[in-house]
């Protein structure tokens, strides 16, 4: 008999590689927005505000826009790893 896809994605094994993906991927998915958010507002620190120029505010408001929807999306991701580590980890002892 032949596994279908939800089947497959059921087991035990593949969901702890799955979790252990989003493990891995954790820090790239918090510590580049937050860089590219700050070479942003870098930028638009020393040359648009320090120089007066009104041509580099569409860099904060992407900057902004980009430290905001990070905080959004990982607070919640970062909370369902713990809760899935502490399960995890209760369900071992």
């Amino acid at each position: 008999m032949e596994k279908n896809g939800e089947e497959y994605l059921k087991t035990e094994y593949n969901n702890l590689r799955i979790v252990r993906t989003e493990i891995l991927f954790t820090p790239l998915l918090i510590i580049l927005p937050l860089v590219v958010a700050g070479l942003l507002i870098n930028d638009w620190f020393s040359s648009g505000f320090s120089k007066g120029v009104p041509g580099y505010e569409c860099e904060l408001m992407l900057a902004i826009i980009i430290l905001v929807s990070n905080i959004m999306f990982d607070i919640p991701f970062i909370r369902s790893l713990i809760q899935f580590n502490k399960k995890r980890l209760f369900n071992k002892s």
